[in-house]
């Protein structure tokens, strides 16, 4: 599991239950995914793990550090696959990304992102946790296209990561709504059309790889567009 900020230290006494904690995290997104993050219930949560309110706060000095934790947790790890084509990777970069907010519950980002605003170290916790495992699962895609020596080597990777981030975070966060796949396709090759090093030739691999001549008539469109 991904931790942010990580449960409060354990104090002097009785050793801590991993059961607790486990259940704990699992109460907390079953209690997001019921009531948002702002009228989300410690009391409930605790109810509902088998504890107590003061349990919870020994563990979790915040509300925002418990929420954290269990978004991690129903997060889980972000796997890159990597082949031979670079736009396929591409695109199921942006997929990576949409799947981590959809395991999200909804309402939950945006203010949990406000109430951390005001606190530097909750803030940083925020980005650690819930943006910085997508975009390093991304960053490993550009890394393999880079060694398959199929985009330019002056790209600048942190812009390539907010091309693609920001695509899925204006869907998620503000149209709150998710993209096609041919949106999502349309995007990938737009921005692979102004760094690879053939672009041609990536789509030609895309095509054998899916085995589809309808996606290869599609990206010899976009490739060809306002040309």
């Amino acid at each position: 599991m991904m931790t942010s900020t990580g449960p409060a230290e354990r104090r002097a006494g009785r050793p801590r239950d991993p059961g607790i904690d486990a259940a704990v995290l699992r109460a907390t997104v079953k209690e997001l995914e019921s009531t948002g993050y702002q009228h989300l219930s410690l009391a409930v949560v605790a109810e509902q793990a088998g504890t107590t309110k003061p349990a919870l706060y020994r563990r979790w000095p915040s509300k925002q550090q418990l929420v954290l934790d269990a978004l991690s947790a129903n997060l889980g790890e972000l796997v890159t696959p990597l082949t031979e084509c670079t736009l396929c990777d591409f695109v199921d970069g942006i997929l990576i990304f949409l799947d981590a907010f959809h395991r999200m519950p909804p309402n939950v980002l945006a203010p949990l992102l406000a109430d951390c605003d005001g606190d530097p170290e909750l803030r940083a916790a925020f980005m650690r946790t819930l943006f910085d495992p997508p975009r390093a699962a991304v960053d490993r895609v550009i890394t393999h296209a880079l060694a398959q020596g199929d985009l330019r080597p002056d790209v600048d990777r942190s812009l390539v990561l907010d091309f693609l981030a920001s695509f899925v975070y204006y869907r998620v966060l503000f149209q709150h709504e998710s993209a096609t796949m041919d949106e999502i396709e349309s995007a990938v090759s737009v921005l692979l059309r102004g760094m690879a090093t053939d672009f041609q030739r990536l789509l030609e691999i895309a095509d054998v790889r899916r085995g589809n001549p309808a996606v290869h008539e599609h990206h010899m469109h976009l490739a060809t567009a306002g040309a």
